[in-house]
């Protein structure tokens, strides 16, 4: 007897609420995750740390998060996926909050590292929600808007602080962010739907495993390591490369560069349907040599062209994660909620460890040292994601051939198993 998949679809106001509530969680999260990364230089002057050092208030806040995805998601199957964003979010603003009151570095750093193990429920448990509540045809689109608005997110975090700093300082940028970040905490708690298909599950620590013995799985891990650390390399970092001579930008002006993630955002949504209609493997290969190819482009001391370079890093970037995170929840037949956080504790562990190493290159060879550490950390994802096979689903069910159709085009036995309903 085939059950009726009740899951919500492509048009549906359940799939609306879902894509407007998870856009904010996207919003409220990559904003205070990366609300120091544009005031980098400037918190280097204030407290007199080298890049290196300053970018600690970057990477401990991710390695945070990269350390409690985890077990925050062996949580969400027994409490419920709502009830941990929900908790996760509120805390997360409530730390942000208090930032501007730090006085050393030191508190700073500390108060960071709080906020990224508030910041991991939403993250942890978002993707292994989009599985259980929406339909395998309509969730390459959906995976794609909600990595859209951790996009626009990113955009906020850097360019909110980033203006206001440059009037009133850095405590008033980082007040200004919190605030706003507040606001998209309660339009996501007010909007979520609450889960339909999600059955409370014991923690199976077991299953942890089996997600690392799928060689598809462990490529993809791999691939959020390695693009995430150079993402977060190049935005680190290229703010002290426009600060300085030839091109000796302001740091409004500097702060700018986060709005070539709205059209990362907009590619991370297009890459997502396309996945959907073409298969994954078609595109995932694509948006990482769209990213190397962006990037190519910056070594020169030329100001469009660094403009453009960066825009296409950042589009190829975006479509590369929302294909790779995807994919992740679709191929995962068990246990999703802890591949989804084997996944992103894989992407923040890149931004934490990768970023920082980056900073020791910038260090030494200045952008062209910065740039093909990049070239290689994306040469490694390229590798990677020709080479994932989608013919084995993580526990054990096979998809008979399916590695080359659309994601959503799998039996519906395959789509849901061990308590998510299909």
């Amino acid at each position: 007897m085939v059950i009726p998949d009740t899951r919500h679809r492509t048009g549906s106001p359940g799939l609306r609420r879902i894509n407007l509530a998870l856009f904010a969680a996207g919003l409220t999260t990559f904003m205070s995750l990366y609300c120091t990364q544009a005031l980098l230089p400037e918190l280097s002057g204030a407290f007199a740390v080298p890049p290196a050092r300053a970018s600690l208030l970057v990477s401990l806040a991710t390695g945070a998060v990269a350390l409690a995805v985890v077990p925050v998601s062996s949580l969400s199957e027994r409490f419920g996926r709502t009830r941990v964003m929900i908790v996760s979010s509120l805390a997360s603003a409530a730390v942000g909050l208090l930032l501007p009151l730090c006085t050393t570095f030191g508190t700073l750093a500390a108060a960071r590292a709080l906020q990224g193990v508030a910041l991991a429920g939403v993250p942890a448990v978002a993707m292994a929600y989009l599985a259980d509540e929406v339909h395998g045809l309509s969730l390459g689109a959906a995976m794609g808007r909600y990595v859209a608005g951790t996009g626009i997110g990113g955009v906020l975090g850097r360019l909110v602080p980033s203006t206001v700093s440059d009037v009133a300082g850095w405590r008033w940028g980082l007040a200004a962010t919190g605030l706003v970040a507040s606001a998209f905490t309660l339009a996501f708690w007010a909007l979520l739907p609450p889960s339909r298909h999600f059955r409370p599950a014991p923690v199976d620590h077991r299953a942890l495993l089996r997600h690392l013995r799928d060689p598809g799985l462990r490529r993809l891990y791999l691939i959020a390591l390695t693009a995430m650390a150079g993402f977060v390399t190049v935005f680190n970092f290229l703010t002290y490369r426009l600060l300085d001579a030839p091109f000796g930008l302001p740091q409004s002006v500097v702060g700018l560069i986060a709005v070539t993630n709205l059209a990362g955002s907009a590619a991370s949504a297009r890459a997502g349907t396309l996945a959907d209609r073409i298969g994954r493997r078609a595109v995932l290969p694509g948006a990482c040599g769209v990213a190397a190819c962006g990037l190519a482009l910056t070594f020169p001391a030329s100001l469009p062209l660094v403009a453009v370079g960066l825009l296409v890093f950042t589009c190829g970037f975006f479509a590369t994660h929302a294909v790779a995170s995807g994919w992740v929840g679709a191929r995962a037949a068990t246990g999703r909620a802890q591949a989804s956080a084997l996944y992103l504790c894989a992407y923040y562990l890149g931004s934490s460890i990768g970023g920082t190493a980056g900073g020791l290159a910038y260090e030494r060879a200045h952008w062209t040292g910065t740039a093909l550490y990049v070239l290689v950390l994306f040469g490694v994802a390229c590798l990677a994601a020709a080479t994932v096979d989608e013919r084995v689903i993580s526990g054990g069910q096979t998809t008979k051939g399916a590695d080359l159709a659309p994601s959503g085009q799998r039996t519906e036995s395959n789509a849901g198993h061990g308590g998510h309903a299909a």
